[in-house]
């Protein structure tokens, strides 16, 4: 099949297109650059410079190309800058999305990977998250992705092409240094930041109801989470009309603190953390159950929290040189 990559010259999507690539796939690659790298982009893998609101372009691409599926990446993601501009986010991820499928509905395309969020859960109160878990997100952003799966869901219905929406829980990690996350949104790379500049990384909140009082994540290597793209996709093309919801994750809760701790340890820095005031809306764990994954698509994660850790610096030391410790 030949898939069109939607932000496949971003972090995640640069990812994806290579764990297609060596899955044996074709792929094109559609991005507007606002956040990727063009030279993200492998050596003969056609690229078309244009955003998913260009109805357009995205009906020249699928056609030029000859497109079967899509994996749809691209999307506005920061929480907070959703809460402060939520009209933008939903031009963005709702409308952006809702042009995308009109494309795919009348180019013929057979498959749909959506790219969704544990965001969309909010605050759940369970030990592990099932696909089954209430959602009730919190903010604009997790408000998109849910709609968002509920249009992919319909349009998929309607229009006869097989739909995924893949709920991504923490991603971290690089396949390889120059496909490194450039952006300071995460706390891997945020930590990294501070150490770097001479500053204590900071805990918000150590009194929550954890085994060390700080919040409690799932953490999904890069890599591993292209691995499970190349899976939904692989099932798709081979289950027309199917509709699948999974999350993406490692089944495992790491806390904050243990996470920084590991983080000193890799980079050899050893920098105590400061601890400040809960932020409101975290809560205090969330970690998913991964168990329909494995069952549905046979996949199961391959990395554990030092890989993400170790291949992130690799890629924190190759953008910042004088970040490296002798």
């Amino acid at each position: 099949m030949t898939w069109l990559i939607t932000g496949g010259a971003g972090y995640i999507g640069a990812h994806v297109v290579r764990a297609l690539l060596a899955a044996g796939e074709q792929a094109v690659v559609f991005d507007d650059l606002s956040t990727g790298i063009a030279e993200r982009v492998p050596e003969g893998v056609a690229f078309v410079e244009g955003t998913v609101l260009d109805r357009a372009a995205l009906d020249k691409a699928i056609a030029e190309h000859g497109i079967t599926g899509v994996v749809h990446l691209a999307a506005k993601k920061q929480v907070g800058e959703s809460v402060e501009l939520p009209l933008h986010y939903y031009h963005q991820n709702i409308e952006g999305l809702r042009v995308l499928l009109a494309a795919v509905a009348a180019g013929g395309v057979r498959s749909f990977v959506f790219s969704s969020s544990a965001a969309v859960y909010g605050m759940p109160d369970v030990d592990l998250v099932t696909e089954d878990t209430p959602c009730l997100p919190m903010n604009p952003y997790g408000e998109t992705k849910l709609a968002g799966e509920w249009l992919v869901r319909a349009a998929g219905r309607a229009h006869g092409f097989a739909t995924a929406s893949l709920r991504y829980f923490n991603v971290a990690g690089s396949a390889s240094p120059e496909l490194a996350d450039t952006g300071v949104f995460n706390i891997v790379p945020m930590v990294f930041e501070k150490l770097t500049e001479g500053a204590a990384p900071r805990i918000f909140g150590a009194d929550y109801p954890t085994p060390d009082g700080t919040c409690v994540r799932d953490y999904i290597h890069v890599a591993d989470l292209a691995d499970a793209h190349v899976a939904a996709a692989r099932k798709l093309a081979t289950a027309p009309g199917d509709d699948l919801t999974v999350n993406i994750g490692r089944g495992e809760g790491v806390s904050v603190r243990e996470l920084i701790d590991l983080i000193n340890e890799v980079t050899g820095y050893g920098v105590e953390p400061e601890v400040a005031p809960r932020r409101p809306g975290d809560p205090a764990r969330v970690v998913a159950s991964a168990d329909r994954i494995a069952g549905e698509l046979g996949w199961e994660a391959r990395h554990d929290v030092r890989d993400m850790i170790t291949s992130a610096w690799a890629g924190w030391v190759r953008l910042h040189p004088e970040a490296a410790r002798n």
